[in-house]
């Protein structure tokens, strides 16, 4: 069984490789969230914080909206679910009955 990883879920791989993101990616699992929350919770510069925010933003993982003079950060269900879906896919192919290619 072949799954095409395409280049958005290489997008969104890379970008929860970094373990900063990870945390903003589980900080907004719970709710939306501005900047100046997610500085507060996790201690880290607005600047980085924006930077981390743009990579997710670009990789379709996060999106983003105004509210007054503010930017609330959401989670893009449609990016998680579909890599859960491949990952899924990968790991019910290791239960299946293993094959072997022989060798040359």
């Amino acid at each position: 069984m072949v799954i095409d990883v395409g280049p958005d879920r290489t997008a969104v791989l890379k970008a929860l490789a970094e373990p900063a993101r990870c945390r903003i990616v589980e900080r907004l699992s719970g709710e939306d969230l501005c900047v100046c929350h997610l500085v507060e919770d996790l201690g880290m510069p607005q600047p980085l914080l924006s930077h981390h925010l743009k990579t997710l933003r670009d990789a379709g993982i996060v999106e983003a909206e105004r509210f007054k003079q503010w930017t609330y950060y959401r989670l893009s269900s449609d990016a998680l679910a579909g890599l859960a879906d491949e990952l899924a896919a990968i790991s019910g192919s290791t239960t299946r009955s293993r094959r072997r290619r022989p060798c040359c």
